[in-house]
Formats: C-alpha cells, sequence, structure tokens
C-alpha cells in the first residue's frame, strides 16, 4: 500500500469545505423526504438522486427564487444534470485512487474535522456532533465522505505538472487579447443643464436664446449647480444638474462625446441635440487607465497556469469516463 502524503493537504484543510457539507445546508433539509432511487451506475458503484439532490440544493434554493413555472423547470433539470455529472466525475476518481493502492492516513481526515469544528462551530464539538445528528449523519460517514473529497483533491492535484509555467510569449499574447481585462473603467463626474427647445409658451428661437444667456451666466463666474437649480428643465435639476459619477454608454452619444473628451472643471458650448440645449461641466475623472504587461505579468502567469492546469485534468477525467461503464437512469 502506498501512502498518499503531498502537499494538497495543508491547502484542501485551508479551504472553507464546511461550505459543501450537506450539514450546512438548509435546502438539504428541506429536500431530505424526496424519494430515491439510482440515477446513475459507475463501474458497479450506484449514485443515488438523493446524493444528486444534496449536491445540487444550494443552487436549486437560488433559482427557485429567481424563476417560476417552466423556465424553472429547465433550470433545476439543468442544475441536477451538472450535478450528476460531477458526482460521476468524483466517483471515477475515487476509484482511480483505489486502484493505484493510494492511502490517506487517518490524522489527515481528523485535522480536517478539527478545522470544520473550530471554524464553523466555534469548537464546540458537541454542537457539531447534534448538527450531524439532526440531519441523519453518524460522525463515521461524515469522515468517510471527508475521505473521499480528499481523495478527489489529491488526485486532481497528482495529475497536474508541479513545476509548470508559462512562457513569455503566451503571457504577451493573452495581454495583447485581453486588453480590456486590465483597464479600469473610465468615469467622469458630470453636471448638466438642459433647457427644452419645445416649450409650449415660447418657440425654439426663444429657448436657445435662454440656453446661450445660461451660458453667458456660466462664463460670467455663475455657479453651476445654482444656475442648474434655477434654469435646468430635467430630473436632475433640484440636485443643480448633477449626474454623479456615469460611465460610457450613459448618456447619448453626441452627448458622451463631448462630455468625455472634455477637461476637467471646463464648461462645455452649447450641444444641440434631439431638439434640446444642453450644457455640460464635467467636475472630476476617474478610471481609463491601463495596467502595464511588468504590473500584470505574474497575474497572468498564475491564471494561464490555472487554465492549463484545469485542462490537464478535464482531459484525465476524460479517458476514465471513456474507460468506465457508465449507465445514467
Amino acid at each position: 500500500m502506498r501512502t498518499f502524503v503531498r502537499p494538497f493537504t495543508a491547502v484542501s484543510l485551508a479551504v472553507c469545505a464546511f461550505a459543501l457539507l450537506p450539514i450546512c445546508c438548509a435546502a438539504f433539509a428541506q429536500e431530505a423526504q424526496v424519494v430515491d432511487g439510482m440515477a446513475a451506475i459507475v463501474n458497479g458503484d450506484v449514485i443515488t438522486f438523493s446524493q444528486v439532490r444534496q449536491l445540487s440544493a444550494p443552487r436549486e434554493k437560488l433559482l427557485r427564487s429567481q424563476f417560476t413555472g417552466q423556465d424553472l423547470e429547465n433550470k433545476l433539470k439543468e442544475v441536477r444534470q451538472l450535478a450528476l455529472k460531477d458526482l460521476i466525475d468524483r466517483r471515477l476518481i475515487i476509484q482511480a485512487f483505489k486502484k493505484e493502492s493510494y492511502q490517506i492516513p487517518d490524522h489527515i481526515v481528523d485535522q480536517r474535522v478539527h478545522d470544520i469544528i473550530r471554524e464553523s462551530f466555534g469548537g464546540d464539538r458537541n454542537t457539531f456532533i447534534k448538527t450531524l445528528e439532526a440531519q441523519n449523519y453518524s460522525l463515521g460517514e461524515f469522515k468517510e465522505k471527508e475521505m473521499e473529497r480528499i481523495m478527489v483533491q489529491a488526485m486532481r492535484s497528482h495529475n497536474v505538472k508541479t513545476q509548470m509555467i508559462a512562457s513569455p510569449t503566451k503571457i504577451e499574447d493573452y495581454y495583447r487579447k485581453h486588453h480590456d481585462e486590465f483597464t479600469t473603467k473610465e468615469e467622469i463626474k458630470l453636471r448638466m443643464i438642459m433647457i427644452s427647445g419645445q416649450k409650449d409658451t415660447g418657440n425654439a428661437q426663444a429657448q436657445k436664446a435662454l440656453a446661450e444667456e445660461v451660458l453667458g451666466r456660466l462664463a460670467a463666474g455663475g455657479e453651476f449647480e445654482q444656475t442648474a437649480q434655477v434654469y435646468s428643465e430635467d430630473s436632475t435639476k433640484d440636485n443643480g444638474g448633477d449626474w454623479g459619477w456615469i460611465q460610457r454608454n450613459t448618456l447619448a452619444v453626441p452627448l458622451e462625446k463631448f462630455a468625455f473628451n472634455m477637461p476637467v472643471g471646463r464648461i462645455s458650448s452649447i450641444v444641440d441635440y434631439a431638439g434640446n440645449y444642453y450644457i455640460l461641466k464635467v467636475e472630476d475623472k476617474r478610471g481609463g487607465t491601463t495596467k502595464s504587461l511588468a504590473e500584470m505579468r505574474a497575474d497572468i502567469e498564475k491564471k494561464l497556469i490555472q487554465d492549463e492546469a484545469a485542462q490537464i485534468q478535464e482531459r484525465w477525467v476524460a479517458t476514465l469516463r471513456k474507460k468506465a461503464y457508465i449507465r445514467t437512469f
């Protein structure tokens, strides 16, 4: 027998695995009355419907708050199919672990349980045991599930090269193709005065003359906020024409073009758009800057390595599926 003790143990113990456990899922308690049956057979091992629903319960709870009717039914079917696929893959990985005659020392599982009690139950073992009992789990069953979880983590790590690197060429190529990922959203802090060109009591010429008068007052040193409160005719009037911080695609294109190209503190000329007259002032700007390749190189390399590791793992699991006898019901 080979003892499979690798650095994965420290990582796995640090992960909040308890979020995945049935004793932490209120939704599972609601699903516990579902009539059970075989959902799949994997090389002779049975996966039950209750196992599928246990895994999908947290996601199902969220879906039920977002969808109804046929849309809900379609979403539930999809999430249960994904849960079944995940359970099948886990079972194949555990079978591969056992086939290699690896072993997880008992103290690793005991440490895992100890950390769960400490992190999720404030170190109160009695409360932990009572919670298990309330969900019809024995401590032995719980440890067995944790053992299987560690097996899966170990085998996934075992099939990835520990010294993987991303070449400089791949890093640079990723940076060029995903430029937007490294650019912060451009925003401006905007105030705007709108003078309607379609006043019932006047005509377009008179309204344009009013807009020119307002612009003159501003040019002479009038406060934009106070002027907007007096003359502006849109919903921001009471706030002194304040639009707050906005991103691109918030304003109509002609207004956006003016606003995002104006220097901070500058007051625009009159913008004639859709029969109305607009005067804009940009009070501040932020974002719109792109981090350099040098700044992002380490993060890109990490992502590329993670993506490659995920692909390697998926190819490995695909070979297990191909060799296995799998039947779903």
